[in-house]
């Protein structure tokens, strides 16, 4: 037996495939990109997730025989994507990006309808599904009129794979159209967004059975006729099975593109009024919330690519040890924020430079911004109950030590390493698709990493870090009064 897991990502698919036993057996990327027809706009072409997991699949073929065994596989992906196809299966339209800031205006217009929050129990965001099909249906009308469902981009590879409409409820919560409490679709919402229940995907949970893979497909693969396709997952709910992030207060830190402070909840408690996200996790009888920045490594690229080496290089720049904060300020806001401001237009921008400031104040300004940008994170999910002790950190940022010191102190939280392995969404899909095929027990799949090292605060530093942070907070007020908006 082996279970593939499959990673819908950004800027790549990632595909691993793993052994019963759940030890990662390959893993294969193929990377594309996406396209910004106009300002804040950002789409892909689903034909390239396809395309990328034909040629990740053709690669792991030729390099891993236990291929032949696959017995289950499950499909993660970014969030919010809007796919749309007409009643022949055919794509009408690129699909609308989690990272795409157009739909400011509906989705202002849909989160001043009460039951909305009532009942998604989140803030509709730009970002979101609905506000998307809101924006198609006044920009795009002749688009609108011929949709006959409308899938994320996981459901849609869902789709590929079985050649069933199927979705699940993790992914489905970022729509603003789900009840995420009862995990059903809610007509009232459909209806406000002028769309019918039909024209949605079925919804289960992630460690269901959605179907299995398409004759033509698994003679093409090479493989058997008998091949479970889980229900899937949304990315962040994804890595948390890869992470065993299950049970009440287990928490995981993200430095990637985008910054995340994801814990695990075992009841249902919505406070859309952060701007955290409440969402369904991929498991029954279990939530997650989050905070979420657009912006983490992102900043970090950013600033590589001005100043022209890579982020390595420019982490490396710093000392081994964790300085006091830099007097320079970074506004971590280069493609708007969610977690707690919920500001489409807001941008990035660097306060307190002088004549004397230098690359590496820019560099330990930046990596600063970005963690104080998670503790805000962080706050609004203390808010609403959720207490870790300890947080899981992965994700490219990692890397860096120093970071690491830095994020650990200014949350002032211990922070747990993962041994080197791959605990992303890819092997929380592959976990899935072992549930689904085998019906094992949640609680032995879904199991946390072994721990290779701690990063504790520096309790030297924490106090000194405490002010910084109420610093940038009130300062971040006086740099949004300036109206620095594209």
């Amino acid at each position: 037996m082996s279970f593939l897991g499959i990673d819908i990502g950004t800027s790549g698919l990632r595909a691993l495939l793993t052994d019963a036993s759940g030890k990662a057996l390959h893993t294969e990327e193929v990377s594309y990109g996406t396209s910004a027809p106009s300002l804040g706009w950002s789409e892909q072409d689903p034909k390239i997730w396809i395309e990328a997991l034909e040629a990740s699949i053709g690669k792991i073929r030729q390099s891993v025989s236990e291929f032949r065994d696959l017995s289950g596989i499950c499909v993660s992906g970014h969030m919010h994507g809007a796919t749309l196809l007409d009643n022949q299966g055919n794509v009408l339209r690129p699909c609308i990006l989690w990272n795409d800031q157009r739909s400011e205006e509906e989705a202002q217009e849909l989160d001043n309808d009460p039951k909305f929050r009532e009942i998604s129990g989140n803030i509709v965001f730009p970002g979101f599904t609905a506000p998307k099909l809101h924006w198609v249906s006044k920009h795009e009308p002749e688009i609108f009129a011929k949709i006959a469902k409308v899938l994320l981009p996981a459901s849609f590879l869902n789709h590929y794979l079985t050649g069933e409409f199927v979705a699940d409820f993790s992914d489905c919560s970022g729509t603003s159209w789900l009840d995420v409490g009862q995990r059903e679709w809610s007509l009232d919402l459909l209806k406000s967004s002028n769309l019918r229940h039909g024209q949605m995907p079925n919804v289960i949970h992630g460690c269901e059975v959605a179907g299995t893979l398409r004759i033509d497909l698994a003679r093409k693969w090479g493989v058997g006729q008998n091949v479970i396709v889980a229900g899937g997952a949304g990315d962040n709910a994804a890595a948390a099975c890869g992470m065993g992030v299950l049970n009440d207060g287990q928490a995981f830190v993200s430095l990637g593109t985008s910054g995340v402070v994801l814990i695990a909840r075992e009841k249902y408690s919505p406070l859309p009024e952060t701007a955290i996200h409440t969402f369904c996790h991929a498991v029954p009888n279990r939530w997650y919330q989050m905070g979420v920045m657009l912006s983490a490594t992102d900043s970090l690229n950013w600033l590589s690519c001005l100043i022209g080496l890579s982020p390595s290089a420019l982490t490396a720049k710093l000392p081994h040890t964790l300085q006091r904060p830099n007097m320079v300020r970074f506004m971590p806001y280069m493609s708007g924020e969610r977690t707690p401001h919920n500001d489409a237009k807001v941008r990035g921008g660097f306060l307190n430079l002088s004549l004397k400031s230098d690359a590496k104040d820019l560099i330990q300004a930046v990596l600063e911004g970005v963690s104080f940008a998670l503790r805000d994170c962080l706050t609004a999910l203390q808010q609403a109950g959720a207490t870790p002790d300890a947080i899981f950190a992965l994700g490219g940022g990692t890397r860096s030590d120093y970071w690491l010191e830095l994020l650990a102190t200014v949350l002032n939280k211990k922070l747990l390493i993962p041994d080197q392995g791959d605990f992303g969404p890819a092997l929380g899909a592959a976990r899935l698709a072992r549930i689904a095929t085998t019906n094992e027990n949640l609680v032995t799949v879904l199991t946390p990493p072994v721990i290779s090292r701690e990063i504790d605060p520096n309790t030297g530093l924490v106090e000194v870090f405490n002010s910084a942070y109420f610093d940038f907070q009130n300062s971040f007020q006086n740099y949004r009064s300036i109206k620095l908006y594209e």
